[in-house]
């Protein structure tokens, strides 16, 4: 069931929803969190069907905030579908004007009662998002580097303002390869001098990878420069020679040890909705997201040589953070 509200409010948005879910005889008591996703016109078709394929797991209301026309008078336009891809609703709400400066005090009335709130940045995100308006009304905030024409610099931005419940989808596509590299360390090895990883230009989650093996192992991973897709291979620098977990196709990766035959495992690249499916599963702190993004805080005097852009302040961060776990 599609409604489209013109110029409406909250209170009429809110019996709108109790009312189509009347009819379809479908309570809404069985919604366990409020997605917010903070987008515009151009990405919200895929934020939202993302959301909608992730409510089958987690059944949910979606309120997508899209800001359009600053300029314009105060309106808010509301467009409701109940019922019409899964269990969840989804509620976009288009704000005009002041109106989108102060889009916490449309969205608020509209929470479910008693449920964990999340918040979704699938474009650049704020510089705080704990601190944004609606950031702050959130347990869990899902920022993506990916999306952001610096995603370095994004990355750097996000560690030096994180806060508990934060977390990034870049970070989450590399759960499957953190997966695997956990699974090959458990197994026999020589001693690990360092490494690499390698990756299409720009890809956020190979620095989180690199930045994660630097730390959980105290040896320098450095990251390199491939055709892609994504995140291509990572090399680990063994006393007994290379170990390499390569993925050249984006779907089969081979897992090559020394003295042993190669191995084939399935590790495809996901799609936004797998992503936001994982992170919706745990609302509690990621301490190891935290760990592993720490090192991306530039250094003050770096910041300030450097007007605040080099990979160079990553390096020497996770360097130093490298020393202090293995003092």
């Amino acid at each position: 069931m599609m409604i489209d509200l013109a110029e409406t409010t909250t209170d009429r948005i809110h019996e709108a929803i109790r009312q189509a879910r009347q009819r379809l005889g479908g309570p809404a008591s069985g919604m366990v969190l409020t997605l917010v996703i903070v987008t515009d016109e151009a990405a919200q078709y895929d934020a939202v069907r993302s959301a909608s394929e992730a409510a089958r797991e987690h059944p949910m209301r979606v309120l997508a905030v899209i800001t359009r026309r600053p300029e314009a008078g105060s309106r808010l336009d509301a467009e409701i579908r109940v019922g019409e891809s899964g269990p969840g609703e989804v509620v976009l709400l288009r704000m005009y004007g002041a109106l989108g400066e102060h889009a916490d005090s449309v969205v608020t009335p509209l929470l479910m009662p008693d449920t964990p709130v999340v918040t979704w940045w699938p474009g650049t995100p704020p510089q705080i998002p704990a601190s944004s308006a609606l950031g702050a009304l959130a347990q869990r905030r899902i920022t993506d580097a990916a999306a952001a024409t610096m995603p370095h610099d994004c990355l750097a931005s996000l560690a030096s303002h994180y806060n508990p419940g934060d977390t990034d989808l870049s970070w989450t596509r590399a759960t499957p390869w953190r997966s695997l590299l956990a699974a090959t360390l458990d197994q026999p090895h020589g001693t690990i001098r360092g490494g690499r990883v390698e990756a299409e230009r720009g890809n956020p989650s190979a620095e989180l990878i690199a930045s994660w093996l630097s730390v959980r192992l105290g040896a320098p991973f450095e990251n390199r420069v491939s055709g892609g897709p994504g995140v291509t291979a990572v090399i680990f620098d063994t006393s007994d020679g290379e170990m390499t977990l390569t993925r050249p196709d984006g779907r089969l990766a081979m897992l090559r040890r020394p003295g042993e035959p190669e191995r084939r495992v399935a590790l495809h690249r996901r799609d936004t909705a797998e992503l936001l499916s994982e992170e919706l599963r745990r609302l509690d702190p990621d301490e190891v997201y935290a760990e592993t993004i720490a090192p991306f805080v530039p250094a003050p005097a770096e910041v300030k040589r450097n007007g605040g852009s080099s990979r160079k302040r990553a390096t020497a961060s996770a360097d130093s953070a490298r020393k202090d776990t293995t003092r």
